[in-house]
C-alpha cells in the first residue's frame, strides 16, 4: 500500500471517529431530549440505546480498519493474525444489522412512525447484514491469501535446501 492511500485511509478514519464521538454525546443528547415530549417517549430509552450501540459498531469497525491498513502498511496482512480484525468486522457489522432491525421493531407499534419508515429500516438492516456477508467473502479470499503465501515460503524453504 502506498504511503498516500494510507495517510489518506487513516485522515478519512481519523474524521469518521473523530464525528461517531460528537455525534455519541451531543447529538444522543439532543435526540434523548427530542423524544422527550413526542410519541415517542415511552420508547425513548431503548431508541437512544440503540442509536449508542450503533455508533459503537461503527467505531469498533473503524479501529479494525485502522490495524488492518497498519498491518498491510507493514506488509503483514496476510498473515493469522489479520483474521481476529476480519472476525471482529463481520460481528461488528452483523450486531449493526441486528440493532437496525430492532429499531424497527421499536418503532413500529403505534402511528407515530409511518409504516415506510419501518420498512425502510428493514431494508437498512438487510443491506447491512449483506456487507456482513462481503466481508466474510474476503475473508475467504484473505484465507487462501495467507495459504499462498504459507505455500510460497515452504517451497522457498525447500528450493534453499536443495541448492
Amino acid at each position: 500500500m502506498g504511503k498516500l492511500t494510507v495517510l489518506a485511509l487513516r485522515a478519512v478514519v481519523v474524521a469518521l471517529l473523530a464525528g461517531s464521538v460528537c455525534a455519541q454525546t451531543v447529538m444522543v443528547a439532543l435526540l434523548a431530549s427530542d423524544l422527550d415530549g413526542s410519541e415517542l417517549a415511552d420508547r425513548r430509552v431503548p431508541i437512544v440505546l440503540i442509536v449508542v450501540l450503533g455508533v459503537v459498531t461503527v467505531q469498533v469497525v473503524l479501529l479494525c480498519v485502522w490495524r488492518l491498513v497498519t498491518m498491510a502498511r507493514r506488509g503483514t496482512v496476510f498473515s493469522l493474525a489479520a483474521f481476529r480484525y476480519v472476525h471482529v468486522v463481520i460481528g461488528a457489522f452483523v450486531a449493526a444489522a441486528l440493532l437496525v432491525f430492532t429499531l424497527g421493531v421499536v418503532l413500529a407499534p403505534g402511528e407515530a412512525v409511518a409504516p415506510g419508515v419501518v420498512l425502510l429500516l428493514g431494508g437498512v438492516g438487510l443491506a447491512v447484514f449483506g456487507i456482513a456477508l462481503i466481508v466474510l467473502v474476503l475473508r475467504m479470499l484473505l484465507a487462501q491469501a495467507v495459504a499462498r503465501d504459507v505455500e510460497a515460503s515452504q517451497m522457498r524453504a525447500e528450493l534453499a535446501e536443495v541448492i
